[in-house]
């Protein structure tokens, strides 16, 4: 491996860790994780492009980043706008896509939806074991209704009803599989 790929798999690897480690104790990413993590992954590929070919290295090497991160910004929006994504997991995408680049934050993107679903199934049948399937049913299921006759769902219910709901914070799956795939495209 090159310094120029240790330092990316290194900054990957604090960035995606942290965020790990913040989504699964608070269920959300905050704002200054993800910007710090974009900030840093644009910076290495301006440091990196200049080290290897002057201003013009540099300008393309950020030119590529910020593709990343349109990639990795634009596939969780989607996302995010129907609802199955939070927003910190789409800036953390988008600094997983500067940090990786266009192709590389794709093959994350497929790899941690993959390890989502299948830690997703592990979980229900885990929990369908342990509580029962009717509880675990409207544990993460079902949607919040109120108590009582003609009672109100309010806003508070349901968000944390989709707290509940959800499984698992997405920067664990992605995290991992940022590893796996610079483990791959390096270590071949």
């Amino acid at each position: 491996m090159t310094t120029e790929q240790i330092i990316q798999a290194g900054g990957v690897g604090l960035f995606t860790l942290a965020c790990a480690v913040y989504d699964l104790k608070a269920k959300r990413l905050p704002n200054w994780l993800t910007v710090a993590g974009l900030a840093a992954g644009l910076l290495f590929h301006a440091a990196a492009g200049a080290a290897r070919g002057g201003l013009p290295g540099a300008g393309w090497d950020l030119l590529i980043s910020l593709a990343g991160f349109a990639a990795g910004f634009g596939i969780m929006l989607l996302l995010w706008l129907i609802g199955t994504g939070g927003g910190g997991d789409v800036k953390f995408m988008g600094a997983l896509g500067a940090w990786m680049g266009v192709q590389l934050v794709f093959y994350v993107f497929l790899i941690g939806a993959v390890l989502t679903v299948l830690a997703s199934i592990a979980v229900l049948a885990y929990e369908g074991l342990r509580l029962g399937l009717g509880k675990a049913q409207r544990r993460y299921v079902t949607a919040p209704a109120g108590k009582g006759k003609g009672a109100v769902v309010t806003e508070a219910m349901r968000q944390q009803a989709l707290a509940r709901r959800r499984l698992m914070p997405w920067a664990v799956p992605a995290g991992i599989a940022a590893w796996l795939v610079l483990a791959w495209v390096y270590l071949r």
